[in-house]
């Protein structure tokens, strides 16, 4: 079987999306089609059912999506291996973070492995920390930064980096609403502010935790996807936000905001990398697992 043609089929059943597939496949949305009609043809079975607007996987398709995960991590553990008893490591590990993240910590984290393995192609996409998680699950990323949740997957394994709080910010250039803000929150004072939030993720799940405690429903301005967003729109003063701490301090815009220094306070959360715990035993993903050991990150 077409090892390739299992990472097309790997793309659209994550994506669920033709076109979307077709690009990160690098091939056309026809070609991509012929594809899967192939696979499909080779399984006997209808692997995805496709109309005019939507694509979704059939029962044998999930069972496929299993195997073809399964098949590509055996093929890349072995071909990794055979290739480790004659030369050094080389290949490709693919990672996942925010952009905050990426100038936060990559340097530190690449800078030895870089030296160490100079043959193995780190591809790097940023994006939402929130979806994290699920691109690691989903074989789509090797390695991933994001929070830790309350409740880590059992498949997924977890190195911590640092830990960050989450923090209100409101614009600078708005002192009566960080005045009014500040101190023991009040939901007189909470429940008319324009609230610039996370669409998912941890943090979202604070901030519906501390408004639910204050006895408020949140008016919400903005739903954003990444918190370099939310820094921006409420530098320009379109509300009040919730973001890490990190992520403010490698902000441009951070002197265009102020903390608010309300209390309660909400929690730190712990800023890690993410990796499948069956894919530990690949080549590159082990090399690169155990430099963090070896770096200190604990």
């Amino acid at each position: 079987m077409d090892y390739k043609a299992l990472q097309h089929f790997l793309h659209l059943a994550d994506s669920l999306h033709f076109s979307r597939a077709s690009a990160a496949c690098h091939v056309s949305p026809s070609t991509l089609s012929r594809t899967i009609k192939q696979l499909e043809d080779e399984a006997g079975v209808t692997l995805f059912i496709r109309d005019n607007r939507s694509v979704t996987l059939t029962a044998e398709g999930i069972r496929f999506q299993q195997f073809a995960r399964e098949a590509l991590l055996q093929w890349e553990t072995l071909r990794s291996s055979l290739q480790n008893d004659q030369q050094e490591l080389h290949g490709e590990l693919s990672m996942y973070c925010s952009v905050t993240a990426s100038y936060s910590f990559l340097y530190d984290i690449l800078s030895q492995f870089r030296q160490d393995y100079p043959r193995i192609e780190i591809k790097l996409h940023t994006g939402d920390p929130a979806a994290a998680i699920h691109r690691v699950q989903s074989g789509t990323e090797d390695i991933a930064i994001g929070a830790r949740p309350d409740q880590l997957p059992n498949d997924i394994a977890f190195k911590s980096i640092t830990q960050s709080p989450l923090v209100f910010i409101a614009p600078a250039a708005q002192p009566d609403l960080i005045t009014r803000l500040s101190g023991v929150a009040k939901a007189t004072h909470w429940k008319n502010v324009p609230m610039i939030l996370s669409e998912s993720g941890l943090a979202r799940k604070c901030s519906d935790q501390w408004f639910k405690r204050l006895g408020v429903k949140p008016l919400i301005y903005a739903q954003v996807g990444g918190n370099e967003a939310i820094v921006s729109m409420v530098s320009l003063g379109f509300g009040v936000g919730l973001v890490p701490q990190i992520v403010l301090d490698n902000s441009p815009l951070s002197s265009q905001v102020t903390v608010l220094h309300a209390t309660p306070t909400l929690p730190e959360f712990e800023v890690g990398i993410f990796a499948l715990e069956k894919k530990l035993r690949h080549p590159l993903i082990n090399a690169f697992w155990s430099q963090l050991d070896n770096s200190g990150n604990d």
